[in-house]
């Protein structure tokens, strides 16, 4: 890297003391015969949804000259029909909120109940964003304990938000990069503890991630902001709808909630075409959560076959398998990636993650760690 690039001069830069040091989020993305490393859905989207997703975009392509409905409301009715059908809990138009992915819908919440003089508080390890985001708009970041096998140790949850008093909590269920659903009682439980700490304002914000609640055993937590105005629900329409390049995330909150995050959101912020796609993925929801179900059953493979392997795995709620564990998983990592085979390494000690895949593409990640776990015990042997 020379002087003058411009990644080696950014410290140069008037650039907030916070972000010095610090790395962007992403993952790699290389050339190979199998990438399973971003928790992308393998399947394109069925042939009738694209025609309708150009049907109304063609629609929406006529109007570009005008600006788009900038409170989205079809599309949040639409969005709010959804997780009232498939979440077992009536939420209205007025309770959902929808931007540019769930990352935004995070950055409007942090912008609006963070910020500086404000903390955070996540259970680590936990989705990255939630501590670059915070980062991002001033907000002091607290990383909160978990237990050996990835749970929430509630009592110690409970301590950190006491001892911390946090402004904005984060529960990510289920939980990425462990694959983790948490329970009910815990949510509410931390919930309590948020409130309790800072009763002496107006409580704190607690922000249940379900990014991957579709690939779930367990239902969401939707119900659990009935009477709860400080307890908001974060979901995508990357994972389950296989439209990770759509960039279309929304919550269910309190109508309060949603009305306070409108005072930071940007002037039109979701563009008539994204509208326009998202309201066509919504019409080929039955469809789309079929793809789910096979997924589903992939991943339940890739617990099994692996377990038959030797490997620990954590049990998983989402499209995604965390297993190990490793002495050098760096090295596993790369392994698997001389075999053509491209996981993630998260940099949690001794685990990697795997996304779950089409069979083809899952029979060839397994043919890969069979392969790996061969040479590495033949080299043991050597020794």
């Amino acid at each position: 890297m020379t002087k003058n690039s411009p990644v080696s001069r950014m410290d140069e830069l008037p650039i907030r003391d916070e972000l010095r040091g610090k790395s962007p989020y992403g993952a790699p993305q290389l050339d190979v015969p199998v990438r399973l490393n971003t928790n992308e859905n393998p399947y394109p989207l069925p042939e009738p949804l694209v025609r309708r997703i150009a049907e109304r975009v063609t629609e929406a392509a006529r109007h570009l000259n005008r600006y788009p409905d900038r409170d989205a409301i079809e599309l949040r009715t639409a969005l709010a029909a959804y997780l009232t059908r498939t979440a077992g809990h009536a939420v209205t138009t007025e309770q959902v909120w929808a931007a540019n992915g769930s990352n935004e819908v995070i950055q409007q919440l942090l912008q609006t109940f963070g910020g500086p003089g404000r903390t955070a508080l996540g259970f680590e390890p936990s989705y990255s964003m939630h501590a670059l985001i915070s980062r991002g708009t001033g907000t002091g970041w607290i990383s909160g304990p978990r237990n050996d096998d990835f749970t929430i140790d509630v009592e110690a949850a409970r301590a950190a938000i006491a001892e911390h008093r946090p402004d904005v909590v984060f529960v990510c269920s289920p939980n990425n990069p462990t694959g983790t659903a948490v329970e009910a009682d815990t949510v509410l439980a931390l919930y309590e503890a948020a409130q309790a700490a800072r009763a002496d304002t107006a409580g704190a914000l607690v922000v249940v991630d379900e990014a991957y609640v579709e690939f779930s055993h367990h239902p969401s937590l939707l119900r659990l902001i009935e009477g709860r105005p400080n307890l908001v629900l974060s979901r995508t329409m990357s994972k389950a709808f296989g439209a990770a390049g759509l960039r279309l995330g929304y919550l269910a909150a309190d109508p309060a909630v949603v009305d306070a995050v409108q005072l930071v959101r940007l002037p039109y912020h979701l563009s008539s075409v994204t509208q326009a796609t998202a309201l066509a993925a919504l019409e080929h929801t039955d469809t789309l959560l079929g793809y789910v179900a096979q997924l589903k059953g992939e991943r339940d493979r890739l617990v099994a076959e692996l377990r038959a392997l030797d490997c620990q795995v954590v049990a998983s709620d989402a499209n995604f398998v965390q297993f190990g564990l490793f002495d050098d998983a760096h090295a596993v990592w790369q392994a698997i990636l001389d075999h053509g085979v491209l996981v993630r390494d998260n940099g949690v000690p001794g685990w990697l993650r795997v996304t779950a895949g089409t069979p083809a593409e899952n029979d060839a990640f397994l043919d890969a760690v069979r392969a790996v776990l061969k040479e590495r015990s033949l080299k043991e042997n050597k020794r």
